[in-house]
């Protein structure tokens, strides 16, 4: 089991901590729709992850197996003083990859396709720190691959690349304010939640993931000023629930601008260019408003008491399947768990519906209930068809339980 498996319990703890600290001082950083949100596109790219994170894993060992510069031995890594200091090496080092890639991700169009999803929660919470991308398996593993032709081996930078992961979880949050000394030293929670903002001083800062001295090195530290309170977000909303498009928002407008271009080279451009960059002739004809932070207001549709009650139920319900997905994933592989993952994606999607209260919501879950978990359940096991009879009343209480609930709202 990985670290960040290891380290969910803990998210998940933390964050209910969190919410009742928010609920306590009624500070109001924590809605239900936007965190189902966030932590749904987590739950995506965990579970996407078991399939495409073979590709990095694949192209990493091909290099440090053919290409490695130098023979570093595992058995270097101990205990003592100069083990200690060879994992703070690659600890840094990986923080380094790191700030490059977070850097460009922010700067080339395509590369932002990916990480925006990380930035389009318009809250800052602990749930915030929990949403992630389901495509950066296509590019960011190029950023470490240096290490590997230094010859560090795998299993200790996929372990400095964790712990580097599970530092960043506590920095999402507005209930710890300035930290003296270590807001010039490390990423903390003021010096990331610049990193999240869109107003227009704060934007492209503090890419650093535990070291902020790389943003003071490179031209990229802005500190978070009394006068100036953050916006999160991003300047094109995304203004859904829908985990899935997030995922896709970004790569459908520069597409749109890649189709609507004359030139080739600024179909090829868009793509690679710095971020917000348009070419001339699509830029005339599709112009876009500028964006007025004075007039922003937070995506946020209203759905009945009853609705959003149903919503939590059934994301409850996510959170179990996740962490059996998990538990199944790791004792039995890829091939064990697609269609659960794919009943999984499904219920994730049908839930942004739901919180959008979109006119055909009701009318999919039930199609979801009535023959999406079913068929999904034979094809797990063909022996659904002949389960125990207390299974069969589990799942017919789930099924019919969740329609009449849904009928009532």
């Amino acid at each position: 089991m990985t670290l960040i498996a290891l380290a969910v319990p803990f998210f998940l703890l933390a964050l209910i901590a969190e919410l009742a600290i928010d609920r306590f001082r009624r500070t109001g950083y924590y809605r239900s729709n936007d965190a189902i949100n966030s932590l749904s596109a987590g739950i995506l790219s965990e579970s996407t992850g078991y399939f495409t994170k073979v590709v990095q894993y694949t192209i990493w060992g091909l290099v440090l197996s053919n290409f490695a510069l130098f023979d570093i031995q595992r058995s270097w890594f101990d205990a003592s003083v100069s083990g200690i200091a060879l994992w703070v090496l690659a600890a840094v080092l990986w923080d380094f990859c790191y700030y490059w890639s977070h850097r460009l991700g922010h700067e080339v169009s395509i590369l932002w396709a990916a990480h925006a999803v990380h930035h389009q929660s318009e809250e800052y919470n602990l749930s915030t720190a929990l949403r992630q991308t389901s495509s950066s398996f296509i590019f960011s593993w190029i950023f470490y691959v240096p290490l590997f032709l230094i010859g560090f081996p795998t299993d200790v930078l996929i372990t400095v690349g964790a712990l580097n992961l599970i530092y960043q979880f506590w920095v999402h949050t507005q209930h710890i304010r300035r930290l003296g000394v270590l807001d010039r030293i490390l990423v903390t929670p003021s010096n990331h939640r610049v990193h999240h903002a869109q107003n227009q001083a704060y934007i492209d800062k503090n890419y650093g993931g535990i070291f902020i001295l790389w943003d003071r090195l490179f031209g990229t530290f802005a500190e978070e000023a009394d006068d100036e309170p953050v916006i999160f977000g991003v300047r094109k909303p995304l203004a859904n629930w829908n985990p899935i498009w997030a995922n896709f928002q970004v790569y459908d407008y520069l597409l749109f601008d890649a189709q609507h271009t004359r030139r080739w080279q600024d179909k090829i451009g868009v793509w690679f260019r710095r971020t917000g960059w348009r070419p001339a002739d699509v830029a005339e004809a599709y112009p876009k408003s500028p964006v007025d932070l004075d007039t922003f207001q937070k995506f946020d549709p209203q759905i009945s008491s009853t609705r959003r009650a149903y919503v939590m139920m059934q994301f409850a319900v996510v959170i179990i399947s996740a962490l059996l997905i998990s538990a199944s994933f790791a004792t039995q592989g890829a091939a064990a768990i697609f269609v659960p993952c794919l009943l999984l994606w499904t219920q994730l999607y049908t839930l942004g519906l739901l919180n959008e209260d979109r006119l055909y919501a009701a009318r999919f879950e039930l199609v979801r209930l009535a023959i999406i978990v079913p068929i999904g359940l034979f094809a797990m096991d063909e022996s659904f068809l002949t389960m125990t009879p207390l299974l069969w009343v589990f799942v017919a209480f789930y099924v019919l339980g969740s329609a009449l609930w849904l009928r009532k709202n």
